[in-house]
């Protein structure tokens, strides 16, 4: 039976909406939920207040931060511009957090922070989406890769 293009694209979007609310579902009762939230918790307040042991306990060695700026740091690179003071987060809030863990051992963290700050360049403060990656690794919640944007400000 030939469907039509319209018909099509209704059973996809509904498929995604469908596929979407289990896998939210799913992740809201997930039994690593607690334990990547509260990594997650962890890695704010190591950046916010860094030193070099407590960003290497949580970030993974493969670390790959892709700044909203389009900046790429390893985890060396990262770890060297907090702890050198070139970057200081001032603030992190979460306008928006949602987890999915599409297979064992990752969990996949999307949504929207307000994020504020200080560079040698000047401050940043604003809203960005981002997409985060954590990693189990040897039974530790490791943070393995960030894609941020910058939001544009919201009109009224």
């Amino acid at each position: 039976m030939i469907r039509s293009p319209t018909e099509l694209a209704m059973k996809t979007l509904l498929s995604s909406l469908i596929l979407i609310f289990v896998l939210n579902a799913y992740a809201e009762d997930h039994p690593n939920l607690a334990a990547v939230t509260a990594a997650d918790k962890v890695r704010i307040a190591a950046m916010q207040s860094p030193s070099q042991e407590s960003l290497n306990a949580i970030f993974s060695d493969e670390l790959r931060y892709a700044h909203s700026n389009g900046v790429v740091d390893t985890k060396t690179s990262f770890v060297d511009v907090l702890t050198a003071g070139k970057t200081k987060y001032v603030g992190y809030d979460y306008e928006e957090r949602n987890f999915t863990f599409p297979a064992p051992g990752i969990a996949l963290m999307s949504g929207r922070a307000h994020v504020k700050a200080v560079t040698a360049a000047g401050e940043m403060d604003g809203v960005l989406s981002f997409l985060a990656v954590w990693r189990e690794e040897k039974g530790h919640w490791r943070f393995l890769a960030w894609q941020s944007c910058k939001l544009p400000p919201a009109t009224k």
